[in-house]
């Protein structure tokens, strides 16, 4: 059996699978499984970076860690408020990026989306380093093999992801649940508690309190809310993925958000209240979870299932960019600032060609960090914050528009506050690393910028807009390429005289005495077989395929300009997947040199060997 397929030198062309059903989207529930892993495991970290900046004042400067978690639960609030109305004002979802198009330019919409590509990058890196760490830091003897473990564990959340959002966000409602009720009952009991109920997490562990330090100047209090606010990353994710939600979408993200900020504000506000209340100084290798956790629970199986789920917790939150990250590059890639490929759904509503893009970059990342948190870290929330200071800018402008000045207000407060978060972010951890943030997202904007130039010649070139010519019949020559006879070439010149007004077959004869047997053979074994067909030998005096042919085929087209000609390359399609190997691969040399060096099209028919 023959099957005909056509190519020509145009960029190929998908075509993207009807819209699934319903069952292949989120929920409230399951997308705040879904998309905010990376939220509610930054409780891990977020109370513990701002106890490390007061640490700097000592005991004094830690009676400021309620404070300064009350401002950046004040933040979180706004920030809930604004993605809800982004929400609702941009359903077709991209986040900062769809608001700074409407609303600030298209500039300033790359700048957006670019640092919304790295911090979706960075955080699959850094959460799942984070998490391998929580791993070997409980069994020590994987430590040497933490690299490999990351990887597996991409693998996993790749892998999971490759099924669909709705598949993922089942596997991971479990872990999230675990999780967030393992906070909610630490925090609890500890209320109940006058002091700890045990501090053999922390015994023996040197203390990071600096001494002597008796003030606190607003410097340090604004690079505590800066470092603190790490914990803010993750939010913006389910307005970025809001066409991934069962209709109707808009109602379902916004019900997410809201309930992704309540739970979040709560256990960033009761861990601070607890930190002050058990007075909890931050030790060398031990984190400031793990000892509000013993302190709270005691130094038995619950404190080892607040361990154990926030390590799982912390591997998993890079599923936060899975969901939002293929999301973002469709709407880049329909407005022509990525390629297309990224916007075409495989089935089960997956932006395949996303998450494979996604996976790919995190490994390289992984492997340039060898699996260490701490060089990636520096690197981390900038791009964030850059996010949500565009976002709000737009939103301004957006309620400016329909006069809505207290909606107005509250944004512009929001934008100021996480402004300012990203310029001390970005000083502080300059030297760190940092400033491979500044300089990667202006050539991230470049490359957008390139790439959209480049539709835009291709789009002149194929007068994309414009109504074409009229279709018109033109001679058409259809030249097949044979080295002996076969059923083959008896298939492959069928095919031919069904397609075209003349048909050649063509061979390659190099001077060897060998090959020029074989030509003499091939002609006269043709002269016999009498096909109807003339065969055409094009001489090589090197050992070359293609360039003969598409020498040919340039004569041709000089000769004969108001002629169509097109190769029909004959191949066999063995019954094995194996047996691809023992193909001599002449098919594949030949229509690359024709795609390459001419304006001829291409059909390659493929005779299936099997029954």
């Amino acid at each position: 059996m023959a099957v005909l397929t056509t190519a020509n030198g145009a960029a190929p062309s998908a075509e993207e699978p009807p819209e699934a059903g319903s069952r292949h989207r989120l929920t409230a529930v399951t997308g705040l499984a879904a998309l905010s892993l990376d939220a509610m495991a930054s409780v891990a970290y977020g109370p513990e970076a701002i106890v490390l900046v007061l640490a700097a004042a000592g005991g004094y400067g830690l009676g400021f860690t309620l404070p300064v978690t009350l401002a950046i639960a004040g933040l979180l609030g706004v920030l809930v408020a604004s993605y809800r109305q982004v929400i609702a004002a941009f359903p077709d979802g991209g986040g900062s990026y769809a608001v700074a198009k409407a609303h600030l330019g298209r500039r300033t919409s790359l700048v957006a989306a670019g640092s919304l590509v790295l911090d979706y990058v960075l955080n699959v890196a850094v959460a799942v380093t984070a998490g391998v760490a929580a791993l070997t830091s409980a069994f020590p003897g994987l430590y040497g093999d933490r690299l490999w473990i990351c990887l597996g564990v991409l693998v996993l959340i790749t892998a999971v992801n490759l099924r669909g959002i709705v598949d993922s966000a089942r596997a991971f409602i479990v872990p999230t649940a675990v999780f967030v009720g393992a906070i909610l009952v630490l925090i609890v009991v500890g209320l109940f508690r006058d002091a700890p109920v045990s501090t053999e997490a922390s015994a023996g562990h040197a203390s990071v309190l600096a001494d002597n330090a008796t003030t606190v100047g607003a410097l340090l209090l604004l690079k505590a809310f800066a470092s603190g606010c790490s914990a803010l990353t993750g939010v913006e994710a389910i307005a970025n993925a809001v066409p991934a939600f069962r209709a109707p979408a808009a109602r379902r993200a916004m019900r997410a958000e809201v309930a992704l900020g309540a739970l979040l504000g709560v256990m960033l506000i009761g861990l601070s209240v607890l930190i002050s209340r058990f007075g909890l100084q931050p030790v060398e290798g031990v984190t400031v979870l793990a000892q509000l956790a013993d302190a709270s629970l005691g130094h038995n199986a619950a404190f080892y299932v607040v361990q154990f789920a926030t390590m799982v917790l912390l591997a998993l939150s890079a599923n936060t960019s899975f969901g939002g990250l293929p999301v973002l590059l469709k709407l880049l890639a329909r407005d022509n600032y990525v390629p297309h490929v990224f916007g075409l759904k495989a089935d089960r509503q997956v932006h395949r060609h996303g998450v494979l893009w996604l996976a790919v970059v995190s490994a390289a990342l992984l492997v340039f960090s060898g699996g260490d948190t701490n060089t990636l870290v520096p690197l981390f929330a900038i791009g964030v914050f850059v996010g949500f200071t565009i976002a709000q800018t737009g939103m301004v402008l957006h309620w400016k528009a329909t006069r809505q000045w207290g909606k107005a207000l509250l944004n512009g407060l929001g934008a100021l506050l996480t402004g300012v978060s990203a310029v001390v972010v970005t000083a502080a951890k300059f030297h760190d690393g940092a400033w491979l943030i500044v300089i990667a997202l202006p050539l991230l904007v470049a490359l957008f910028e390139a790439v959209h130039r480049a539709y835009g010649r291709i789009g002149d070139r194929l007068g994309v807009g414009r109504v074409p010519e009229p279709p018109h019949r033109e001679h058409s020559l259809v030249l097949v390429p044979v080295s002996s006879l076969t059923r083959l070439t008896s298939e492959a010149l069928t095919a031919a005289v069904s397609l075209g007004d003349e048909v050649r077959a063509v061979t390659v004869a190099h001077p060897d005495p060998e090959d020029r047997a074989a030509t003499e053979a091939l002609e006269r074994d043709w002269a016999l077989w009498n096909p109807g067909v003339p065969l055409v030998r094009l001489p090589s005096e090197r050992r070359s395929l293609g360039r003969p042919i598409t020498a040919y085929v340039r004569e041709l087209a000089a000769a004969r300009p108001d002629t169509r000609v097109t190769v029909l390359i004959p191949e066999a399609e063995p019954e094995r997947l194996w047996q691809r190997l023992l193909q001599n691969q002449r098919g594949a040399v030949v229509a690359h040199a024709v795609r390459r060096d001419t304006d001829a099209a291409i059909c390659r028919l493929r005779f299936r060997l099997g029954k």
